[in-house]
């Protein structure tokens, strides 16, 4: 074990609680006049949400232009005619209302629009942006932590690409969570946000550093998700369950299980990265398939990594048993632990392996090369 040097970063401001929607329109007015509010594809609206949300705009004195119709798994197409919108109107500042896909999109839309550079560009790496627009979110789905991180993902079916970046213009201002706005998001859909957060306190913990401080918070961030995530199933209507698990993706990754560490390993994210492209899986259902069999890949490789975590989370230092728990967890939420669980059969191997080979998908920390990829396949089927 060695130390890490780091530095810990977040100018993100988070309101959290019930009824905090009622500061948005005062907050948003400090950037300035004109808002472009990116939503999805109507339940905002179903809910009530959307009326909330521009009802606090314009009795601030704000005029709203929107951009509608975010997808799971946000493309890069949205991003450009967002961009468009926004250059045309001359937009202040941009409201992002949804979850992850949403706030993704918009903060690719604020460094695009703000530096005047291609977004998928700036996703890739190849343009860095000097300037973005401010983006204020209000979340309506407790999963990514993206409400407060400068990360994003975005895919491109063109060139058959999900890809991840991370720049600190990225950080929203401001972001509000309201654990009332997710009370609308059904049984599945809080599953996978459940076993994403968990994921990304994983790829944390499995990352390069070893902060024992750091993986201590870790667990319990994961144990605190684990009892309350099972309940929340059962008790959807649950405001006090909703606001524990939207804390828990918060603070999964909102920095904090990064304190100590040179960084994550975010190779199951890449999994699942391809799933998502190939196959347009559902986030969190990808990770629950990819992480089970990154562990046994891994299982020979770093097994004090994975006892430590298995005695902390269930009392257990059998490496197969601690990987069959975390198994089992996934299944109790109903979401899968395999492809055949969602339809992909021994006849998209070939496929997949190839998409996964042709990205290099890989961790950070932890290699994977063309024979781990195959072997990961064949554990996911």
């Amino acid at each position: 074990m060695s130390i890490e040097n780091f530095t810990a970063y977040n100018p993100t401001r988070l309101h959290f609680g019930v009824g905090i929607i009622n500061k948005l329109g005062k907050s948003v007015s400090k950037y300035g006049n004109k808002v472009l509010l990116i939503y999805g594809k109507g339940s905002v609206k179903k809910y009530g949400y959307y009326n909330q949300v521009v009802s606090q705009l314009e009795s601030s004195g704000m005029s709203v232009v929107e951009y509608s119709g975010i997808k799971p798994n946000p493309v890069i197409e949205d991003v450009n005619k967002a961009v468009e919108l926004a250059q045309k109107e001359q937009v202040d500042v941009i409201v992002a209302l949804g979850g992850g896909s949403v706030i993704d999109t918009a903060k690719v839309v604020s460094l695009a629009a703000g530096s005047a550079i291609d977004g998928w560009q700036i996703v890739k790496g190849n343009e860095k942006p000097g300037h973005a627009i401010s983006l204020i979110c209000v979340l309506t789905l407790a999963a990514t932590g993206t409400e407060m991180n400068a990360a994003a993902v975005m895919q491109n079916h063109e060139t058959g690409e999900k890809l991840g970046f991370v720049n600190s213009l990225s950080f929203p201002k401001e972001s509000f969570l309201d654990p009332a706005f997710t009370l609308s998001v059904p049984k599945n859909y809080t599953a996978y946000g459940i076993v994403d957060l968990i994921a990304h306190a994983l790829e944390a913990y499995f990352g390069e550093g070893e902060p024992s401080l750091t993986d201590r918070i870790t667990f319990e961030i994961i144990k605190d998700a684990m009892e309350w995530g099972p309940q929340l199933l059962n008790d959807l209507n649950n405001i006090q369950l909703r606001a524990n698990i939207m804390l828990d993706a918060t603070l999964a990754l909102n920095g904090l299980t990064q304190y100590g560490k040179k960084g994550g390993d975010w190779g199951v994210h890449a999994i699942g990265h391809e799933l998502s492209l190939l196959y347009d899986l559902p986030h969190g259902a990808t990770l629950s398939i990819a992480y089970i069999a990154w562990l046994k890949i891994q299982q020979d490789r770093i097994p004090d990594r994975i006892k430590k975590l298995g005695a902390s989370l269930f009392g257990e230092t059998s490496v197969d048993e601690i990987i069959d728990r975390l198994s089992s967890f996934f299944s109790k939420t109903d979401s899968p632990v395999s492809l055949s669980e969602v339809g992909i059969g021994e006849d998209q191997k070939q496929k997949i392996i190839d998409q996964m080979n042709s990205n290099l998908v890989s961790g950070m920390y932890h290699k994977l090369n063309d024979e781990d990829r195959k072997k990961l396949v064949e554990l996911m089927l």
